[in-house]
């Protein structure tokens, strides 16, 4: 564990919220220095995939050219070298929207729609998988992929599958509890996968009640458990959740996109932690081992999007603010924690006049990284 901090779990029940909860939410800035990276090769905008394996980050998808023609691209960024190498694509055209990854280990699964694929980094080769799983929420166990949820449209599912790669093989999960959902957020604790949904199908009307909001998968036994749902999250949910090693932490939950809770499931109960300083519509969040760091997304309006990001300290109960990375404000970047740093690569950035219908696809990102004590 690194120096900035041990994590602290304090269990109550959510309804009897001690006052200290919200009197911690005083915000400070995270001491650390931001560094640029060198620019990359190629954008990977369309149907891009970004992986961070443990010493590089992965980037494949496909670039729109001059010539008017879709492009296979991949590339890697190695911090130890802080340089980009183009890496032999897939030699594939079937590039699919919305691919779900995960690193293995070994190799790099990239599940889509349409499509799903492995690359191992050691071999430089790629492989063609025969199935995808689904694409609402996918984790690796340690031994298999498993995904859960998803759908397009009008369409939520509640189903799931795994695919284990050491035996190139599929299996179904049993039959969930859960309401359908298109974006379920949850985490694998090393036992189980724990989700959670809104209760919401794509169109704003609430499932009904016979389906839980909250559900454990235990891949060993192939069987669901039900959970106490998520509280006060309405129609805005949370757009992604981290394990903290005792706890899934949950935060931008709610209508101003403010509210953080952390679920035990020990103790099957949740609690409310000290609210973000402001609201953060789709943001990324992710675990440094001592704190969770929330980036990106945009302000609670959904209009505004942002370039810096809010850490939360377990321990103290508190949020620090990220300074903002030495990059022009983008959606959606590639966002990775390397052990040692917080990588911001890429996204998709508008016009200066803030309008989306001329979306351009930087090739720049930046490090931050935290000064410990």
């Amino acid at each position: 564990m690194s120096k900035l901090g041990k994590v602290l779990a304090i269990v109550c029940v959510v309804g009897a919220i001690p006052a200290l909860a919200l009197a911690a939410a005083g915000s400070s800035t995270l001491p650390g220095t931001w560094h640029k990276l060198p620019v990359a090769p190629f954008p990977a905008p369309r149907t891009s995939v970004s992986v961070w394996t443990g010493k590089q980050l992965i980037v494949f998808g496909s670039e729109f050219t001059a010539s008017n023609k879709w492009v296979d691209r991949a590339e890697s960024y190695v911090p130890a070298r802080n340089a980009w190498t183009t890496l032999s694509p897939p030699s594939s055209s079937r590039y699919s929207p919305g691919y779900q990854a995960v690193w293995t280990g070994k190799e790099v699964l990239a599940f889509g729609a349409f499509h799903s694929m492995a690359y191992n980094p050691a071999r430089k080769t790629w492989r063609t998988l025969r199935y995808a799983v689904p694409g609402g929420i996918t984790v690796w166990t340690g031994r298999e992929a498993i995904g859960w949820g998803g759908g397009c449209c009008g369409d939520a599912f509640a189903s799931g599958a795994a695919y284990n790669p050491t035996t190139d093989s599929y299996r179904q999960l049993s039959r969930s509890p859960l309401a359908p959902s298109q974006r379920p957020v949850g985490a694998w604790n090393g036992h189980e996968l724990l989700l959670f949904v809104s209760g919401y199908d794509p169109e704003g009307k609430p499932w009904p009640a016979r389906f839980a909001r909250g559900a454990a998968y235990n891949p060993a036994k192939n069987t669901w458990r039900r959970l106490a749902p998520l509280p006060n999250t309405g129609l805005r949910f949370a757009s992604s959740a981290v394990w903290d090693g005792r706890e899934v932490l949950v935060p931008a939950v709610g209508a101003g996109a403010r509210l953080t809770y952390a679920y035990s499931p020990a103790t099957n109960k949740w609690r409310l932690l000290a609210p973000l300083p402001s609201g953060r519509v789709g943001s990324t969040a992710v675990w440094t081992g001592t704190r969770l760091v929330l980036w990106g997304g945009s302000g609670a309006s959904g209009l505004v999007t942002l370039r810096d990001g809010v850490a939360y300290n377990p321990h103290t109960n508190r949020w620090a603010s990220v300074p903002a990375a030495p990059l022009r404000a983008r959606s959606n970047p590639a966002v990775a924690w390397t052990g040692h740093e917080l990588i911001v690569w890429g996204g998709v950035m508008g016009t200066p006049g803030g309008t989306r219908l001329a979306p351009r696809f930087p090739r720049d990102g930046a490090a931050f990284r935290p000064i410990t004590r």
